[in-house]
């Protein structure tokens, strides 16, 4: 239970760092790749942010993937 708990917190976290990166301004945003409004687009850098958060996701599903079969 606490793994699931801990699990829940790190994808949590991840995703509002996640949403803060997306939604910020910072140095390495690149360029635009995709125009959405006169001030909004899609940078190169949010690409890899999500990327990134896709992949700590996907492993905190597996953890929890692989506790779920050695308790049940």
């Amino acid at each position: 239970m606490h793994i699931r708990l801990a699990a829940l917190l790190v994808a949590g976290v991840l995703s509002v760092f996640a949403v803060l990166l997306v939604t910020g301004r910072y140095v390495n945003e690149g360029p635009v790749l995709l125009q959405i409004g006169a001030d909004r687009g899609v940078h190169s850098g949010d690409v890899l942010v999500v990327l990134g958060w896709a992949v700590a996701v996907l492993s905190v599903a597996g953890l929890l993937r692989g506790t779920g079969r050695r308790d049940g």
